[in-house]
């Protein structure tokens, strides 16, 4: 079962897996902690995300702890399918593989639900959103699930408001600690570390123009002044105008 564009990758994803658990070891203490119990034994988990050798960690960890575990991507742009033949490799149902047109992205997030998962565990609300709205799914028991993005915040938030929303959802993308790290230092970096790749070009003294100064755009901002760049903060809450104005950025609407 699972789809995945090439089994014979494992080797070099392990290799991966592996260093992504050396800087992991919160999440692979945890993990330590509970194998022995079992605490997910009997449950399936149904993930659509990134497949990336960090998430690998996280979807591993899950098969440690006694779930089965079921998983597609949530951004076939970003999916490793090193990563995917190495999980495969572990037992893992994996429906995913990099380059994947619109139709293939679907069917992938069918094929996960399809398996019938207990919880869900989602980077773009894929999964709750056919678990609300496909009327093969409509009636499947599910326990609960948790959601990464604003994005897929929003999505469940429409359906809260509805009052549609039939299991609970944890919204990841609201805790402190996921948006300290991930959408302000993680992307702030990423955001630097792509520019370069693509372009290689010298930052100091380019105007980057910033669009929001929410957590991303905190981040973006502080990472390329630190590069030397001028930074432009288009911003219409007055608020965290003020807040840009006061870290020293130009403000403009």
């Amino acid at each position: 079962m699972g789809r995945i564009l090439n089994p014979d990758m494992a080797e070099q994803g392990e290799k991966s897996y592996d260093w992504a658990r050396m800087h992991m070891p919160v999440l692979c203490s945890m993990i330590e902690t509970h194998e022995k119990s079992q605490p997910l034994k009997g449950l399936v988990l149904g993930f659509c995300l990134q497949l990336t050798k960090e998430t690998s960690v996280l979807l591993a960890g899950a098969k440690r702890l006694g779930a089965q575990v079921v998983a597609s991507s949530g951004n076939p742009l970003t999916t490793q399918d090193e990563i995917a033949a190495f999980l495969a490799s572990q037992g893992v149902e994996v429906f995913a593989w990099s380059g994947q047109t619109q139709q293939e992205f679907k069917w992938c997030v069918r094929s996960v639900m399809m398996q019938k998962p207990g919880i869900v565990v989602d980077d773009g609300a894929e999964l709750s959103i056919l678990a609300h709205t496909d009327p093969e799914f409509v009636g499947m028991k599910i326990l609960g699930g948790t959601e990464e993005t604003g994005t897929g915040v929003s999505r469940i938030t429409a359906l809260q408001h509805t009052c549609r929303l039939r299991y609970p959802i944890i919204a990841v993308n609201n805790a402190p600690t996921k948006y300290l790290f991930d959408n302000k230092h993680g992307t702030g970096q990423s955001m630097v570390d792509g520019l370069l790749r693509a372009t290689g070009m010298l930052v100091a003294s380019k105007r980057v123009v910033v669009a929001g100064y929410g957590w991303v755009g905190k981040g973006v901002a502080s990472r390329f002044a630190g590069l030397g760049a001028r930074i432009t903060v288009t911003e219409v809450d007055p608020v965290r105008a003020l807040e840009a104005c006061l870290d020293g950025f130009e403000v403009l609407p």
